[in-house]
């Protein structure tokens, strides 16, 4: 059965597991795949593209909301500025934390960017980073994971049943399952990402 819909999803785990008292524990199953997904995967899919203004004189700018991990960030001068990202051991003990200047380097600190030196103008940050999809719910029928890798969300929310399904062999086939398509569209991924360099030739 194709499934493209949080509904459709909710049904074909229903089948699979062959259980008609883990109605209501579905939808915490689904929820659950969701976040080991959002812990296990880095795909382009996921990401997305955010501004920034920086503040005179002040350091840090928020993360967004969705964050999960950084992918590239670039203050947008011209021509633009790459930032460079340091540990925040690094950064404190590199990065000239105390100055204020045009920003160069940045570090990840709770819930904010830093940067280092202190902006000395209102410069604009562009952001690239992996995002959190919005959850699946009843009133959100579809989302990255689900249009993306809806097997791996089925073997996932699957796997998420296992205290329910004591000494199941079929657990086990899930989470083979669930391994084997994790690795492969991370392959598949890596793989899109540079099909598009050109092919240099070089003569022996």
């Amino acid at each position: 059965m194709a499934f493209t819909t949080y509904t459709e999803l909710k049904s074909v785990v229903a089948d699979y597991l062959a259980r008609t008292d883990l109605t209501t524990q579905i939808p915490d199953f689904i929820t659950l795949a969701e976040v080991r997904l959002k812990r296990d995967l880095r795909i382009r899919q996921m990401l997305k593209v955010a501004t920034a203004s920086m503040t005179v004189s002040d350091s840090t700018v928020a993360l967004p909301s969705d964050f999960l991990a950084i992918r590239d960030m670039h203050l947008d001068t011209n021509p633009a500025s790459s930032l460079e990202y340091l540990s925040p051991s690094s950064f404190f003990s590199n990065a000239h934390t105390t100055n204020l200047g045009i920003p160069t380097k940045y570090t990840v600190l709770a819930s904010e960017f830093q940067f280092a030196p202190i902006p000395d103008s209102a410069y604009t940050v562009q952001i690239l980073y992996y995002a959190l999809p919005t959850p699946l719910s009843s009133s959100v029928s579809s989302n990255v994971f689900l249009s993306t890798c809806p097997d791996l969300l089925l073997y996932a929310a699957l796997g998420e049943a296992e205290p329910y399904l004591i000494n199941d062999a079929r657990i086990q086939t899930w989470a083979a399952l669930y391994d084997r398509g994790l690795v492969s569209l991370s392959s598949s991924d890596e793989s899109s990402e540079y099909a598009g360099s050109p092919l240099v030739m070089t003569t022996l």
